[in-house]
This record gives C-alpha cells, structure tokens and sequence, in this order.
C-alpha cells in the first residue's frame, strides 16, 4: 500500500495516467478541425519546452551534458509520445490500447537488464493480474492474438516499448535533473515530429488555418503536457520502474470512462471486472519489490 514517501511519486504518475487517458479527446477535435496530428503535436510539445524554459531555467545549462542515456531518454519518450498519437488518431483505439499496454512485459525486461530491478513472486502475480485486467478490457475474439495487423497497431506496440525503455532509462539516468528529463520528453517529441511534417507537407496552410479556439486549445494542451511531463518524470524517478508501469495502467481505466462521456461509448461488464483487476494490482504495487 502506499506510504507517506512514496505518496507524491504515485500522484505523479497517476496524473499522467489521467492525462494520457483524456488527450485522445482533444486530439482529435483538432484533426478534425483540420490540424493534424503530427503538427498539433509539434505545437503542443514547442509550446510545453517553452513553457518549461521559462518555469525551469536551469535546463539550458544542462542539456549539453546530458550524455548517452539523455539522448535515449529523448528518443524513447519522444517516440512513447508521438507514436501513441498517431497510433490513436488513425488505428482501432482497443487495438492500438492492447498493444502499446504490454510495456509492463518489456519494463521487467528493462528494468532487471538495465537497472537490476527484481521481482518477487508477489510482483509476477501483480503484473499478470494488471496485464489480465488489460486483456479483459480490450481483448477482441474476432481479431484474433494481439499481434500488429497493421501500421498503426505496430506504432502502439512500439510506441509502448518507447514507453518503458523511457521509464526505465528515466531512473537509470541518476545524472541528469528532473528538469532535464522532463525538457528531454519534450525536446524528444517535437523531434520527432518534423521528418513526418516535411513528408506530408501542407503544414504552413494547417497553422494559417488556426482559429482562435483551436489555437487556445493547442496553447492549454502545451501547458497540460508541460505538467503532466514534469509530473511523471518525478514519479518515474522516484518509483522502481515495474511498479510505475503498474500504476500507468490506470489510463485504461480513465480512457474507458472518458469514451463513455465524450464519445458516447458505454462500459461493459467485461470493461469494469478488468478496471477494478488494474486498480487493485495499482494499489498493491508497493509489494512488487519487497523482499
């Protein structure tokens, strides 16, 4: 259970969970107000290293010492990032959702290879209850195994490796600030972004074309995904991996219950009996590196 030290770091990761879970929404409004994913997710994330550079001034004298695992932290998280959007706006959201959730599978891998993280009997039951919760809200019969069947199943898989590799390379990197990590993640998705802009192109109309509401909404969206990073990135730092993973697992939950509200998608029994199995494996994740 949850002590008093650890209290902060799980609130931390339980808000991006809670984020993560809602930005579909908002993403794609944008889309359909003719701004595309890739450039709205370049705004989003200028806007949230802009936000930090003035909220964090330190960054700047840090970011040119931040070495290899820095620049793996900004490629993971940038990709966690960017791959979850596109593979959101243009996949099966159950499908892609399945695939990007078996991180935690990838982060025991992670975490025991880089970090020398151990489970105990206690942490495989909880990871098998968290990723069984998964498979009982998203699972399809009529899809056949969880295998990418597409391009957009195969950016949620890899978006989800993205995912852990970052958490993981987020505690490994005892070097670098929690400011650093967090300007990495948004350095790291704005990157990315560019190479796909430039293929598409069509950018310059996109961003003429914003009216005043959309870009109001891209200027909150910057600010949200510029807490919500620095949120996560002390939660991750502070938390053994495995059990951050745990704990993002909530998401579901938080995408579940939003669908219903925002997309008119109602839970079914199936939906909630796999809800309750990942909030329980989150509330016990504290037994997941005991001895």
């Amino acid at each position: 259970m949850p002590t008093k030290q650890n209290l902060l770091p799980i609130a931390g990761v339980l808000s991006g969970a809670l984020v993560w879970g809602i930005i579909w929404y908002p993403y794609r409004m944008l889309q359909e107000a003719g701004i595309s994913g890739p450039l709205a997710t370049l705004i989003t994330f200028v806007l949230a290293m802009l936000y930090g550079a003035a909220w964090l001034p330190r960054v700047w004298r840090e970011l040119p010492d931040i070495g290899w695992w820095g620049a793996l932290l900004v490629f993971s998280a940038g990709w966690a990032n960017f791959g979850y959007v596109l593979a959101m706006l243009h996949g099966d959201v159950m499908r892609v959702l399945l695939l990007f959730y078996l991180a935690p599978l990838w982060t025991v891998l992670l975490s025991y290879w880089l970090l020398n993280e151990k489970l105990n009997r206690h942490g495989y039951m909880l990871i098998a209850l968290s990723v069984g919760g998964a498979v009982v809200m998203l699972w399809d019969p009529h899809h056949g195994w969880p295998l990418p069947n597409n391009l957009s199943e195969w950016l949620g898989l890899s978006a989800g490796l993205g995912f852990a590799l970052s958490n993981v390379v987020t505690r490994r990197a005892k070097h670098m600030s929690l400011e650093a990590k967090s300007f990495s993640v948004w350095l790291g998705t704005a990157t990315l972004t560019l190479p796909l802009l430039w293929y598409q192109g069509g950018s310059v109309a996109q961003l003429l074309s914003i009216d005043v509401q959309n870009g109001l909404v891209l200027v909150i969206l910057g600010l949200v995904m510029c807490t919500a990073s620095y949120a996560v990135q002390y939660g991750v730092t502070h938390l053994p991996s495995t059990r951050a993973m745990l704990l993002f697992l909530f998401e579901l939950v938080v995408a579940a219950v939003t669908s219903y509200f925002f997309a008119g998608e109602a839970m079914a029994l199936r939906d909630w009996i796999g809800a309750a199995l990942i909030v329980l494996a989150s509330l016990f994740s504290g037994k997941l590196n005991e001895p």
